[in-house]
This record gives C-alpha cells, structure tokens and sequence, in this order.
C-alpha cells in the first residue's frame, strides 16, 4: 500500500523533494534540482497545486483512474485531494515546474475570494490541460516571475505582488482550458449525448422514486467525470449548467403528465424525485410563469 503523507505546509513538500523553501506558504517548485526521489506515495493535499510535466516519467492516479498526464500538460490539485504518485524509473531529477501555496497565502486578497471559480482544482480523470508550445512558454513566464518575486526580500508587497501573479498565471490556465474545450468539441459532444441519454433512463426508471431528484454527480460519475469538469463542459458547449439540463427535463415531464394524465401534482411531483409537491410548484411557476393547476386549466379551456 502506498504511503500516504498530509501536504499541511509548503516546507513538508520540499521536503519531500531536497528542495529549498524560500517562503512559508509558497514555492515555485523545479524538480530538475530535486536532490530525493519520491515514488509509490499518497499525497493528501492541504495546499493548492499546478503542475507542468514535460515528459512522461511518471503516473499521477486520483482515486482508482490515472491522470491523462502526458508531456506538456498541467494538472492541478486542491486542499483536501489525494493523488498517487508512482515514478516509472528511479528519476531523482524529472522535468517537472509548477507552484505549490497554502491556502493563508491568499487570505483577504482578490484572489482569494475568487479561488473558486478556478473549478480545475477539482477537475479528475482524463481532465488534465494539454499545452501549446506559446502556450508552456506563458505558464513558464509566469512562474518565473513569482519565483523573481519570491527571491526578493519579504515586505509589505510581497504578498499583494505574489497572490497577483498566481491569479495571472491561473487566469491563463482558464483561458488554455477553454481553448481546450473547443478543440474537444467532438468529444464533448460525446459525453454531452451521453447525457441527455442517461437523463431519459433515469427518469424512465425507478430511480426519481427511490433516490429523488438526480444530482450533477451522479452524472459527472457516469460519464467518468468530476463534477466541476463535467459542469464546466456542459455549460462552454450549450451555455446551460448541467443542472439547468435537468431542471429542464423535469419541467417537459412535468407538463406531459399533467396534461396527458389524471394524476394529481402531488403525484407527478412524487413520480419525479421531489421530496416535497411544493418544491415542484415553486420550480415550475419560476421556469413556467405559472403553477402547474394554472398550466392545466390553461391546457383544457
């Protein structure tokens, strides 16, 4: 069984490494100066980090899947992820660059408060970036200069300058993603059929009445997503979010049962995976203009 270690602090992880920790809660990490090998470990992760590998020398796993981690790729990890790592050779010095910080680092800066919508923190299996030559030369570009920075003597702009230019250098990462999207279209438009197919099965099913209403999860699952990638796909390809998708297929359901059947609301609401009947009023007068009585008096007059 691999080793499992907690990434509570910047040091631990160069540590790890034989590498040099300059400041407490971030560092630019170079593992061609490495100076220690690590192989067959679990990494649970108290800290945010982004990673670019040039060559293949090694398997990132998260959970039972390995990451699509090719050569010039980026994949990224957030407090409370665990990923294996499992070295091909015994490669002490292996290409790897990227950043390491602690969640305390961005604390009361912009970034900080907008830390959540870089959702490819969260992104698994087979959701890896996949980088353009420029587009290696901008991420590395940008790692140099928090690296200048971190060089510089600590005062009283050095966290303002450093969360700065981590947010630059995430907001490319976005930017490479959505470029990404688009050159995947046709395999987006896979999971994206994969979907509305497994929508119709699952509320042809018994499912609505035994488990409720499906989450994005169980989808994202299915589909052998994470649910922050799944959502992200979803939303860049039709300009809906995955639960947008859904709410709208419960609604079209909806209407054809109230008027095509004599079941009553409290019925349909049941047979749909609500909890409640006035969950599904309120949902449909919101979607609709109108209660789902009003649509069926409307329906028959």
């Amino acid at each position: 069984m691999d080793k499992v270690i907690k990434l509570e602090n910047v040091d631990l992880y160069n540590s790890l490494y034989g590498l040099e920790t300059l400041h407490p809660l971030v560092s630019i990490v170079d593992l061609t100066k490495a100076t220690k090998s690590v192989n067959h470990i679990q990494m649970n992760y108290g800290l945010y980090a982004l990673f670019l590998k040039e060559t293949k020398s090694c398997d990132i796993k998260y959970g039972r899947q390995y990451y699509d981690y090719q050569e010039g790729t980026i994949v990224c990890f957030g407090p409370g992820q665990t990923a294996s790592v499992e070295t091909f050779e015994d490669e002490v010095s292996p290409p790897v660059y990227g950043i390491v910080f602690h969640p305390d680092l961005i604390r009361g800066t912009s970034l900080g408060k907008e830390i959540k919508k870089y959702t490819f923190f969260s992104y698994a299996v087979n959701e890896a970036l996949h980088l353009s030559d420029q587009e290696k030369e901008i991420v590395m570009d940008c790692l140099k200069k928090i690296s200048i920075e971190l060089e510089h003597a600590i005062d009283k702009h050095s966290k303002a300058l450093i969360a700065m230019n981590i947010e630059l250098l995430l907001n490319y990462c976005m930017r490479f993603y959505e470029r990404q999207f688009i050159t995947r279209s046709n395999i987006n438009k896979d999971a994206l059929t994969k979907f509305e197919q497994l929508l119709d099965e699952y509320f042809q099913s018994q499912l609505p009445m035994q488990d409720g209403l499906p989450s994005v999860k169980y989808f994202a699952d299915k589909i052998c997503l994470s649910s922050n990638y799944f959502g992200d796909m979803v939303k860049k390809e039709t300009g809906k979010t995955p639960q947008e998708h859904i709410q709208t297929k419960v609604i079209e359901l909806a209407k054809e049962r109230i008027v095509d059947t004599e079941e009553t609301v409290s019925q349909i609401a049941y047979s749909l995976g609500f909890q409640y009947p006035q969950h599904l009023c309120r949902l449909f007068k919101k979607r609709v203009g109108c209660t789902p009585n009003e649509y069926r008096n409307q329906a028959f007059t």
